[in-house]
């Protein structure tokens, strides 16, 4: 029997969304409910902040990045970012934290 190589990566191309069949047509709430969507299977409390921090930012307008990763037998994916953190979601924590209502928690990436 004869042992099939893995595929080999072949990179990650930028995916322009605004032109995207799908994503053309997100609003901030379907971007923050694919984050969900994406990461709801993850355990831990600092991987769960993680995903509503990521959630807080799509809501305050943070630019979600979508590339298309692609392999050598064919399998592509898209793959989700955030950019910088937009001025709404800084100003935002900014206010949680200076009023001491919240230790406001980052988390950590899955």
């Amino acid at each position: 029997m004869r042992i099939q190589p893995s595929a080999k990566f072949l990179g990650e191309q930028a995916v322009d969304t605004a032109s995207h069949p799908v994503f053309a047509r997100y609003q901030r709430a379907d971007w923050a409910l694919l984050l969900v969507q994406e990461n709801a299977g993850i355990d831990g409390a600092a991987h769960k902040a993680w995903v509503l921090d990521q959630v807080a930012r799509v809501l305050h307008g943070t630019r979600v990045i979508v590339t298309l990763a692609g392999w050598s037998n064919g399998h592509t994916e898209h793959r989700f970012k955030l950019g910088e953190p937009s001025n709404a979601y800084v100003r935002w924590r900014e206010t949680l934290v200076a009023d001491g209502a919240l230790n406001y928690d980052e988390g950590l990436p899955p």
